[in-house]
């Protein structure tokens, strides 16, 4: 995906797969693992599934980035364990100029054989140059790790009809507050910003699959399209419209593995 933020800033939230972009205009700041951080020109940015962060421009000028979301499965090919990247921005002029070669042969007409062997060719470099060789721990971290397996499992099965906090309080055998303060403690966000990021993450592969956006939204238990359309840009940066428009190259490929 390609994309231009203007002034608009990202909700936290997280996504199920990597996040792997390249900033090509501009600087953009988010928080990620607690710290804030900015990435430049040419850098490269690496987000790991399930972190919580956000981002948005640093100055008034805005930001330009090419982004891909490879799966862990993908991404793990030919290693013995999960990807770990301790840093969340990295200057590699090398890497970074592989992978917007990669977006670029992907975006482009024609046979996609191309594309596809530059991005793995990529991301195999990434791993190699960046990647710690130790697996990383899986769920999240701390008290509330429990709590939040439970409520995520819990909302991902019934997306398009999601218990109420009060069902998933008494499931658990807790107070609604403290299924908020746990859930919040391990992921960063309330149980219904969880919801609508996933409903997000359901609908871009809807749209990757050639829906139209107004049927991704019922589909994923959006309300309607507006709906839809306000937490897909607070995630993704672009509206459903453009994204479906913008981004069938690189996306299905990154789906298929």
């Amino acid at each position: 995906m390609t994309a231009r933020i203007g002034r608009r800033h990202y909700a936290p939230h997280a996504h199920e797969e990597y996040a792997i972009g390249v900033t090509v205009a501009g600087v953009e700041t988010m928080v990620y693992r607690g710290e804030r951080i900015r990435s430049g020109p040419g850098d490269l940015v690496i987000v790991e599934p399930g972190e919580t962060h956000t981002g948005g421009p640093a100055g008034d000028d805005g930001f330009t980035y090419r982004v891909f979301y490879p799966s862990v499965e993908l991404l793990a090919e030919g290693s013995r364990a999960v990807p770990h990247f301790r840093d969340a921005v990295l200057t590699d002029p090398q890497v970074s100029g592989a992978l917007r070669a990669a977006h670029l042969a992907l975006s482009a007409p024609g046979d996609p054989l191309e594309g596809e062997s530059r991005l793995l060719w990529a991301l195999a470099a990434l791993v190699g140059r960046h990647a710690e060789a130790a697996a990383r721990p899986v769920g999240p971290p701390g008290r509330g790790a429990h709590v939040a397996r439970a409520v995520t499992a819990r909302l991902a099965d019934a997306v398009t009809d999601p218990p109420t906090l009060h069902d998933l309080a008494a499931d658990l055998g807790m107070s609604r507050y403290q299924v908020l303060r746990a859930f919040r403690e391990a992921t960063g966000m309330t149980p219904y910003a969880w919801l609508a990021q996933h409903r997000v993450a359901r609908a871009r592969s809807l749209l990757d699959a050639g829906r139209r956006p107004a049927e991704a939204a019922a589909l994923v238990g959006f309300a309607d399209q507006a709906h839809l359309t306000r937490w897909f840009r607070r995630v993704m940066g672009v509206t459903p419209g453009a994204y479906r428009n913008g981004v069938q190259d690189g996306a299905v490929l990154l789906r298929r593995h």
